[in-house]
């Protein structure tokens, strides 16, 4: 059998529940049996429906596609930062794992609450953050970020700019995802080296279909070039076993 994948990122867009139009964008759908007919070529074992700032609070799409999708697959919701914590347990209890700020379009909770906020989910549900951001904005955030007790960073930061500072982030422990490769500007390659010399248990990779506002989505050749980045010794890890840590997939929840 091929390596093993789990999709650390992916989008469900299902029509049957509400979107808020972000910037005036409100994308087509993409239901999780798109989704399996999209990546049915491919060892995906499981993976992590994150919600998207058009979806806003609703975590009521986000229980359907995973019941939809079945064991192996967990979420990351927006969640506002007055939930309570009976709020939080239960999303726990619905297999979500994460909560997401989404730092660079909005539709999240702001940088002020982002360290309180991120350590109560953590010490009440085991929900960790993550954070869609522009790394130039990483001088003001990596403060902020270094007191997370566990959190990740999408789409490789999206530009070249502070790498020193993402580098020291990716070392202290910081995940990031190898994903969104049509929407960055960067040098993928060379940046997926650095960040995994920094730390080979930080890369992790995701689809991140379906590629909504990207310039292209996903690719297979994607994995591909991965591969010859980082060489076919640091595939398990960045493919799947770095993102089945994070995620927590030894622990067993309800959807």
């Amino acid at each position: 059998m091929a390596q093993p994948i789990f999709d650390s990122h992916l989008h469900i867009i299902d029509p049957a529940f509400p979107l808020v139009a972000n910037h005036g964008y409100r994308p087509p759908p993409f239901t999780a049996a798109e989704y399996r007919a999209a990546v049915a070529a491919l060892p995906i074992v499981g993976g992590s429906v994150v919600s998207g700032s058009f979806q806003a609070f609703d975590v009521g799409y986000l229980r359907a596609a995973l019941t939809a999708l079945g064991p192996g697959f967990v979420g990351v919701a927006n969640v506002p930062a007055q939930a309570t914590d009976a709020d939080l347990i239960d999303l726990a209890h619905s297999g979500v794992r994460g909560v997401r700020f989404n730092l660079f379009r909005g539709g999240s909770e702001s940088v002020a609450a982002l360290t309180t906020f991120g350590q109560r989910a953590w010490a009440v549900a085991r929900l960790h953050i993550e954070l869609y951001l522009d790394a130039a904005d990483l001088d003001q955030l990596a403060d902020p970020i270094g007191r997370l007790p566990r959190v990740s960073i999408d789409h490789l930061g999206l530009t070249a700019a502070h790498r020193p500072t993402l580098l020291a982030l990716a070392e202290a422990g910081v995940r990031i995802k190898a994903t969104g490769f049509g929407r960055v500007e960067l040098d993928v390659p060379g940046t997926l080296r650095q960040i995994h010399a920094a730390n080979p248990h930080s890369l992790m990779v995701g689809t991140d279909l379906p590629g909504t506002r990207a310039r292209r989505p996903f690719e297979p050749s994607d994995l591909t070039l991965i591969g010859d980045a980082l060489g076919a010794a640091a595939l398990p890890a960045v493919l799947h076993d770095n993102a089945v840590d994070f995620y927590r997939m030894d622990q067993t929840h309800e959807h």
